[in-house]
């Protein structure tokens, strides 16, 4: 982990969801309390495990949120984009970390010691009702994920992931490529299924002409049918 200069990234406009409820003084104490760190690709942020002392926000890059299950299978639970908040549900909770969370691609977090927000929350009320928010906002993702995950049938999986990809970090120039290149085993992961099987399904929608395949490149051919394919499960 290095830390190199940030002095052009305005880290008050980029978490204005969360400054804007806060008066000068309450603004000031938090500027005097982020700090900023860079994580290489596949660089880990922290372990299942760990006890949580910081909440973080993703300012560039893209990280996944993933849990090692049976076997050593690893799945991936959520996918971060800027400008998202983690790592603070387990300290709310009052546990270690359930998940694990590692750098996709160079990123860099603005750290906040959950001890600062804590402060911040027992003198604003605005501040906490952002944060019930955000936990509730996450809550109805994560139960919508489990049924998709549960219910729907392979095809269902990974069309709707694919979507959910587009959904997350947008397109290239383009217009159709992913703007994220997943390997097979982390699109695997991220779908509920094996990393063969994750294959064998996107052979058959290039075949069929839904998506085109360079490398890890996917590009969205047919976005209505995969809708379709991931709606009927």
């Amino acid at each position: 982990m290095v830390n190199p200069d940030y002095s052009d990234i305005n880290v008050p406009e980029l978490i204005a969801d969360m400054w804007s409820p806060l008066n000068e003084e309450q603004r000031e104490f938090l500027a005097n309390h982020f700090t900023l760190q860079n994580y290489r690709k596949n660089e880990i942020i922290h372990c299942e495990g760990e006890k949580p002392t910081h909440l973080m926000c993703l300012l560039s890059g893209k990280v996944k949120i993933y849990k090692d299950g049976v076997g050593g299978r690893s799945q991936i639970i959520r996918m971060i984009k800027p400008v998202e908040y983690f790592g603070y549900r387990a300290y709310f909770s009052g546990q270690d970390y359930v998940t694990a969370a590692a750098a996709f691609e160079p990123s860099i977090i603005c750290l906040i010691p959950m001890s600062a927000i804590m402060t911040l929350l027992s003198q604003n009320n605005e501040l906490a009702m952002f944060f019930i928010r955000l936990l509730s906002n996450d809550l109805g993702v994560a139960d919508e994920r489990t049924v998709s995950l549960t219910q729907k049938h392979i095809r269902g999986r990974l069309a709707e992931s694919l979507l959910f990809l587009k959904e997350s970090y947008g397109l290239e120039e383009d217009g159709s490529t992913l703007s994220i290149y997943l390997s097979r085993e982390d699109l695997a992961n991220l779908s509920n299924m094996t990393t063969s099987n994750a294959i064998r399904t996107l052979s058959q929608f290039a075949t069929e002409r839904l998506i085109t395949i360079d490398g890890r490149k996917i590009k969205i051919i047919e976005e209505e049918r995969l809708k379709k394919i991931s709606k009927i499960g």
